[in-house]
């Protein structure tokens, strides 16, 4: 592919699910499309997805995203393995300067139009044994995801910035065994959160949480600041996020909490031209929900961009 020659319709910038859904999207509207991907979809880390329509066995995050891709391809559509590294407007088309993976050599990529789908970065969280423990579900990333999941399961919950007390208080509708852990040194509970608590029967532990090991039979222990230890069957270390929004900001693209992208009813940012989808934007993180996303999205692009006629066929001779 000569990058350097092409302006396609569209260039989409992450290949998770929002990504690739777009790109089917747009392949099966005839768009010519460039879907750059650098392979950090959280999607990987889900070890199975039980609340994706049609899987009513679940799903393995992997597979899935083997799944799109492969359908990607059916229409003609590949995923380009790198970084776009920076974006800007020239003349009215969007240029990306794209870093191969392989360690090719750079090149730009010019669009007249851009898709974001970028997804978020999770902050840290001291976890023994992290990437084993999230695939065997002994932590676990999404209460809305699988609270059907741990029922009746001891759950260890972690304080979040916002709303410190309410992913305790939803995991209590599906266990009568929540711990809620402070995150930090100070409590950032008020009064009318501790008594919402209190009511739920959701036992808080003062002493700040200072780290996680697992068991022999993979399950999370909570180590607190005070020495004391406390053993659970399942952990939502809530870690907190950034949107990877930087691209679209650095263009004049509006951003809210945790970086992430405000857009409209048809997933366009304030820069004409710049879409966003899935997790970068503002709403819930879901699966559904970025899909859903990118199909609204691809639509809009492609009735937006001046049509693509098919060409004529050519009349048989002496017709």
């Amino acid at each position: 592919m000569d990058c350097a020659r092409t302006v396609f319709d569209t260039l989409i910038i992450g290949g998770g699910p929002a990504g690739l859904t777009a790109g089917v999207y747009l392949r099966r509207f005839t768009r010519h499309i460039a879907l750059v991907d650098k392979g950090n979809s959280r999607l990987s880390w889900i070890p199975v997805s039980h609340n994706y329509p049609g899987f009513p066995d679940g799903v393995n995050g992997v597979q899935l995203l083997e799944n799109l891709r492969a359908q990607l391809a059916n229409y003609g559509g590949s995923v380009m393995p790198g970084e776009i590294t920076s974006l800007r407007l020239e003349d009215g088309i969007f240029v990306g300067d794209y870093a191969p993976m392989d360690g090719g050599e750079p090149c730009q990529i010019r669009a007249h139009t851009v898709l974001l789908a970028t997804g978020v970065a999770d902050a840290g969280m001291p976890v023994e044994r992290w990437d084993e423990a999230v695939r065997c579900g002994a932590v676990r990333l999404c209460p809305v995801c699988d609270g059907w999941d741990v029922i009746d399961k001891r759950i260890g919950v972690v304080t979040s910035d916002i709303n410190p007390v309410g992913h305790a208080l939803f995991m209590r509708t599906f266990s009568a065994d929540v711990l809620l852990f402070e995150r930090g040194p100070v409590s950032t509970l008020n009064d009318e959160e501790r008594q919402q608590l209190a009511a739920a029967q959701v036992r808080l532990i003062e002493s700040p949480l200072v780290g996680v090991t697992m068991s022999d039979d993979m399950k999370p222990i909570l180590h607190t600041k005070d020495g004391e230890d406390y053993p659970c069957d399942v952990f939502y270390p809530m870690l907190g996020e950034n949107a990877r929004s930087d691209l679209a900001s650095s263009l004049g693209a509006e951003t809210v909490e945790c970086s992430k992208l405000l857009v409209d009813d048809h997933c366009r940012t304030q820069v004409p031209g710049l879409f966003a989808v899935g997790d970068v934007t503002r709403g819930l993180n879901q699966i559904a929900v970025a899909t859903g996303q990118a199909a609204l999205a691809a639509t809009t692009i492609h009735n937006t961009l001046p049509w693509a006629l098919r060409p004529a066929k050519e009349s048989a001779a002496g017709a």
